[in-house]
């Protein structure tokens, strides 16, 4: 088993850091006289390797068995970057006193000789050569990233790091762990805290609970090459579950036609029976792979394949891939037809996206396909799949993949795509789709183009999204003709103020970017009055020399947006500390405020710094800031190594105007809709939510002086607006937000996953009574975008009556 890192490397991009290497405490976890980590051996399957899996094995010192029920042994890189996540094998039963309990880990491609049974099996891909390796209380993953933090946590029975790892006990790591070779403890299992005096290198010696060694306990198979098949057939491997019920186990001459092969990324190739049974539960297809070695095998081969069942999942919270590892395969014939493909369509696919196991793994539970759309999916793992003219809802990637959905009456946009309405309604019908064959990728899409006449190939899983079309065939793509929006201007009585997430914009930025965004704002947004960006970086962006002021940055862009044919813009922002607003590493990150000096004022009060908080003053003309630009509570940890809202006052026809920019911090780390745990835990709300509450804190604090302020409170707020978020920032009715009174097929300005969603938003207080409100679809559905989101727009009367709205 693997996991998936070239993706997760290009998306980390810059965000790898260097952690500390300061040596643990003596104190760590406290010498144990019971349970230890025995021994831990990284190089299974490698090039050079006899053992064909990675495996940890524990030992019990003490004098009565040491219960494991509820523990877990983890896994973290020897040199963890920023997005390193530490990864969990679930423990059972218990350690006898001087004895063993084997934790399986990943297979590799190399190897001939099988673990003895093990007595739990893990999916990671251990180093073999540099990690750390914990035994911990509890199945919860450990967040510590270096030796000082991980001492600290209480939950750590044990931990050896090997080769160069940064978490460690004691002086330095374990040294020697190659493809060849373990580190172990000595046989009177000595524990001084310290992992280069305690394990040494030697050949890896895996014993488990009944006391086998490598060759017990667990059928190797024909160690040559089968003419006749086996007993196991491919859908006896796959199961009922989501889990193998061979898991780790080996098998010999599984009987399949091939019917598709990968030769880049993860390689291996695709195996289908042809003879099916009756339970639409069980698979008949599974991946086999081959590692770094390219298939030998192609599409029409009948093959025997012998090799050991494996789970592979891509990452902690996603569900896992039925595989076969380490395989010998015999090719009986070929050139035989390929078994029919599955088709998926509105009737095929049930409208219920995935069953509930009450926030806990669905691994376990019997698949329901006909209940669940994830559970059909699920038994279709592996198999050949058809889809035909399915329009697009999701547009072609970087990665040359596109979202479609194969059911086109699920929550349609007014623009073609599928619109995400309720953390209850996931969209059934989004599939993924992306090309076998590098020198024929998915055609260039936008949403609402159809992917026209059939498509055909392998039903995938992946962390990027869930199950996928791996296609053989493509149809042809037929263009809708989507349009980028263009707003109306402002008239002269109106306040317009837009909101734009201009992903990561710095001086060091392509002039065709500036360009593209300029054009954005004065011809797409008819040049706002105020345009509140998100994502604006210091002038030399991700290099982390100290630099904080964004001015060369915020030339070049109201220069481009003169050029285009706009205004020249003013700006006005909080200058940040250095590093201290996360985002990516280096760039300093803030919010900033354009405005249009011909149309509208800007009004300054001096004092606003990064630590200094805002607060509404009562004057006898109504409410005023303190500070003008300011920050709201810029020293909660609401907002720690997150970016602080940018509050600033104007003045239009003599009226104040209070406008709050807002970036809030990203959903990264939740759980994902298509994972193992279900419903997915959303643990990154629990921030967002705490700056919602300083928000609408401070909102109620202006109101409070003056009841009828006009405030305008907007910009990515990373949630949607039937979140607990934008719930706790319109707590008290102090705000109303303006996506909501779109038509329901237009509450959209982000798409992911091929589901169209809100993050950005415009909130107004009572007292702006006429408006009007309008998402600007200029980037989102288009393959082509100069960010990710798409910009909004609010034109409010200022001097409007007491009664009534209008919008867009």
């Amino acid at each position: 088993m693997r996991i998936s890192t070239t993706r997760s490397a290009l998306l980390a991009g810059a965000v790898a850091v260097t952690l500390s290497a300061t040596a643990l405490p003596a104190a760590f976890a406290a010498p144990s006289a019971t349970a230890v980590i025995s021994e831990v051996y990284g190089g299974g399957g490698n090039s050079g390797a006899t053992l064909t899996r990675d495996f940890v094995e524990l030992a019990n010192a003490g004098s009565a068995a040491y219960d494991l029920d509820g523990l877990s042994v983890q896994y973290l890189p020897g040199a963890p970057s920023a997005g390193s996540l530490w990864q969990v094998s679930a423990l059972t039963g218990s350690v006898a006193p001087g004895g063993r309990y084997l934790v399986a880990q990943a297979a590799g491609a190399g190897g001939t000789v099988p673990l003895p049974a093990p007595d739990a099996t893990g999916s990671v891909a251990m180093s073999a050569t540099s990690g750390t390796v914990a035994l911990v209380s509890g199945t919860t993953p450990l967040t510590c990233k270096t030796a000082a933090d991980c001492a600290a946590d209480t939950r750590i029975v044990d931990l050896v790091g090997y080769g160069t790892a940064v978490v460690r006990e004691g002086g330095g790591p374990a040294k020697g762990a190659s493809a060849t070779a373990s580190v172990a403890r000595g046989a009177s299992l000595a524990d001084t805290d310290d992992n280069a005096a305690d394990l040494t290198a030697a050949a890896p010696s895996p014993v488990n609970a009944a006391g086998e060694t490598s060759g017990g306990g667990e059928d190797p198979g024909d160690p040559g090459n089968p003419t006749e098949p086996g007993t196991v057939r491919i859908h006896d491997l796959q199961g009922t579950t989501r889990v193998s019920p061979l898991d780790g186990k080996a098998v010999t001459g599984v009987p399949g036609v091939v019917t598709a092969v990968r030769t880049s990324g993860s390689r291996g190739f695709w195996v289908q029976d042809t003879a099916p049974d009756a339970d639409p539960r069980t698979g008949e297809g599974v991946f086999v792979y081959t590692g770094s070695t390219a298939p030998a095998v192609k599409a029409g081969d009948s093959v025997l394949v012998s090799g050991t069942v494996d789970e592979y999942y891509p990452s902690s919270t996603t569900q896992s891939v039925t595989e076969i590892t380490a395989p010998r395969v015999t090719v009986l014939s070929s050139g035989n037809a390929l078994p029919p493909p599955v088709v998926l369509d509105a009737k095929a696919v049930p409208p219920a996206y995935v069953p509930s196991a009450g926030g806990g793994s669905i691994d376990a539970l019997p698949l329901e396909p006909s209940a669940y759309a994830l559970d059909l999916y699920e038994s279709l793992e592996g198999t050949r799949v058809e889809i035909a003219d399915t329009r697009v809802t999701g547009a072609t990637t970087a990665y040359h993949e596109v979202w479609v959905t194969v059911d086109p009456q699920q929550n349609p946009t007014r623009r073609g795509g599928t619109l995400y309405a309720s953390y209850d309604d996931p969209n059934a019908g989004r599939i993924k789709v992306m090309s076998l064959d590098p020198a024929a990728p998915v055609p260039t899409a936008n949403v609402g183009d159809v992917l026209a006449g059939p498509t055909s190939g392998v039903l995938d899983y992946d962390s990027y999204g869930g199950y996928n079309l791996q296609a053989t065939a493509l149809g042809e793509i037929t263009d809708h003709h989507l349009r980028r929006e263009v707003t109306r201007e402002q008239k002269g009585r109106e306040l317009a103020v837009a909101t734009y997430n201009v992903e990561n914009l710095d001086a060091l930025d392509d002039q065709a970017k500036f360009d593209t965004l300029a054009e954005g704002v004065a011809v797409n947004l008819s040049s706002p009055d105020i345009v509140s960006l998100e994502e604006i970086q210091d002038d030399n962006g991700a290099v982390g020399d100290g630099t904080v002021g964004s001015e060369a940055t915020l030339t070049r862009f109201t220069d481009a947006i003169v050029a285009a044919g706009g205004p020249r813009y003013s700006w006005r922002y909080v200058t940040p500390q250095d590093g201290k607003d996360g985002g990516e590493p280096g760039g300093n990150i803030r919010n900033v405020f354009l405005f249009n000096p011909e149309r509208v004022d800007f009004v300054d009060r001096p004092g606003g710094d990064a630590t200094t908080p805002v607060a509404a003053v009562r004057t006898r003309k109504g409410v005023a800031l303190s500070v003008s630009p300011g920050r709201i509570s810029p020293a909660s940890d609401a907002w720690d190594d997150s970016r602080k809202p940018l509050v600033g006052e104007f003045r239009f026809h003599g009226k104040s105007v209070f406008v709050v920019g807002n970036h809030f911090a990203s959903k990264g780390g939740d759980q994902p809709l298509h994972g193992r745990y279900q419903e997915p835990v959303r643990g990154s709300e629990t921030k967002r939510v705490r700056q919602a509450e300083e928000v609408n804190t401070f909102v109620k604090s202006l109101l409070a002086a003056d009841r009828s302020a006009r405030v305008v409170v907007l910009g990515d707020l990373n949630d949607f607006a039937f979140s607990p978020t934008v719930g706790a920032l319109t707590d008290g009715k102090v705000l109303k937000p303006l996506i909501t009174t779109l038509p329901r097929d237009e509450q959209y300005s982000y798409v992911y996953e091929g589901n169209s969603q809100t993050l950005d938003h415009i909130l107004t207080s009572p007292a702006v009574r006429r408006f009007d409100y309008d998402v600007v679809h200029i980037n989102a559905e288009f393959a082509d975008q100069a960010s990710d989101h798409d910009p909004q727009i609010v034109r409010i009367e200022v001097n409007a009556p007491d009664h009534g709205h209008s919008h867009h």
